[in-house]
């Protein structure tokens, strides 16, 4: 797989780069966000499969790469930042983000992570075939077909698995789905360490959709879409 690593630390990029070479990987090193849009364009190359950005950048804001990456195409992009805050990671959610690692980070949850991306999208980013081709909980509508969501008649704009986790939940209301499940059928993986992405989605999803209560946590098991009373 081709990874582009986008990472202004020569050092840092060294050593990642030669650990990522010792797992198959074939990487490219851009050392700002105008180097890195610029390897995202030939077109007679082999894609990435994976974008792994640094936010320190010295010439834009990480966030502001990411959001360009994701307007050119749909390759799976992987945050690195030290900002352990949920609110920075929810912004870089929105942005189009697939995933996040806070530093300092350990190599194999790294690795994991890219897989797990990977994966995900070689796989596809529906949550599965289904017969219906909406849903409506009180007043939230979900059109499955156009991935499409609104409140009200006003549509939110959500992010590939903040769609795919809100489609799930809404197939059985009431019905609690353990975070294991969630994260198999959402992220197709078993992994642990996706669980905090789950928890940053579900924090994310609340706010866009400005009904907190419509994904309830149940402690220790996992979550369910309480539809709205009256």
């Amino acid at each position: 797989m081709r990874l582009l690593l986008v990472e202004d630390d020569d050092h840092v990029a060294a050593a990642l780069s030669a650990v990522l070479a010792r797992h198959g990987f074939q990487v490219v090193h851009a050392r700002s966000g105008e180097e890195a849009l610029k390897a995202l364009l030939p077109a007679d190359k082999e894609p990435f499969g994976v974008v792994l950005l640094d936010l320190g950048l010295p010439d834009q804001d990480g966030y502001e790469v990411c959001g360009k990456i994701r307007k050119r195409s749909a390759i799976p992009v992987i945050m690195v930042t030290a900002r352990s805050d949920v609110r920075s990671r929810i912004h870089g959610l929105n942005l189009g983000a697939d995933d996040y690692v806070v530093k300092p980070y350990d190599t194999g949850e790294l690795l994991a992570r890219i897989h797990a991306v990977a994966r995900r999208r070689t796989a596809g980013e529906d949550i599965g075939p289904t017969p219906l081709a909406a849903l409506r909980i009180g007043q939230v509508h979900i059109e499955l077909p156009t991935r499409r969501v609104s409140v009200d008649g006003q549509e939110v704009q959500l992010t590939r698995k903040e769609f795919d986790l809100l489609a799930l939940l809404a197939q059985r209301p009431g019905v609690v789905f353990r975070r294991e499940q969630i994260i198999s059928e959402v992220w197709r993986t078993s992994w642990e360490g996706t669980g905090r992405t789950l928890e940053v989605h579900v924090a994310s999803l609340r706010s866009k959709l400005r009904l907190p209560a419509l994904v309830e946590t149940v402690r220790g098991v996992g979550y369910r879409l309480v539809p709205p009373s009256g």
